[in-house]
């Protein structure tokens, strides 16, 4: 189970965080994963959030994967859009929780980085 955080995150960790939950966006899991890699050892709050947006992330790359070997059966095509869209908005969710220094779980994804 993952501890909770007590320490009360620097204005630098909020943003660091936020930020790999927004590169998710745009860069997929390289964001989150060079940004956990660096500072995981520097910020308890760094690492646990870096590497629960890095955890999502590849859950992404596997529905984006999914997605591509189902594009045949026609249901993939209409799964991208529907995979961007869960990308965006859960990504905005953990940036908005991040810069209030807050503690996000994404709703669905494989915790492989523990």
């Amino acid at each position: 189970m993952n501890e909770m955080i007590v320490e009360t995150p620097s204005q630098d960790d909020k943003n660091l965080v936020m930020l790999s939950h927004l590169l998710g966006i745009f860069f997929s899991f390289l964001g989150a994963l060079i940004i956990w890699l660096i500072k995981k050892d520097q910020s308890k709050f760094i690492e646990q959030e870096a590497k629960e947006a890095l955890n999502f992330q590849i859950t992404m790359v596997i529905g984006y994967a999914i997605a591509s070997v189902l594009v045949f059966l026609l249901i993939g095509a209409l799964m991208y859009p529907l995979l961007w869209v869960i990308n965006v908005v859960f990504c905005i969710m953990g940036a908005v929780a991040a810069s209030k220094g807050q503690s996000y779980r994404y709703p669905f994804a494989i915790r492989l980085i523990n």
